[in-house]
């Protein structure tokens, strides 16, 4: 992921730093490009803007937030049936 040149740093599972950014006053940042580059994000793509008030926000695209809903629904199903069978078993 990283290169001589590339001001990033990087930390556990890929995680990286690439610095700060100035909001505009009409809201804007420019999210580094060495960022684009590694995430793979390209000119025209939408990235959503999710929110949290303890952790600040996120960015991250639709495929990204699908895979990640996706291993979430499969633990949920998981834990539902774990859940069930321990019902079973007590009746």
């Amino acid at each position: 992921m990283a290169d001589d040149k590339s001001p990033a740093k990087y930390g556990p599972g890929g995680r990286g730093f690439y610095g700060s950014v100035t909001v505009s006053e009409r809201g804007q940042i420019a999210i580094p490009a060495q960022a684009r580059r590694d995430l793979g994000i390209e000119a025209g793509d939408k990235l959503l803007v999710l929110a949290d008030p303890e952790q600040g926000l996120a960015l991250m695209t639709i495929d990204t937030l699908m895979r990640t809903l996706q291993g979430s629904s499969t633990l949920l199903e998981m834990i539902q049936q774990h859940a069930k069978d321990d019902t079973d078993e007590a009746e």
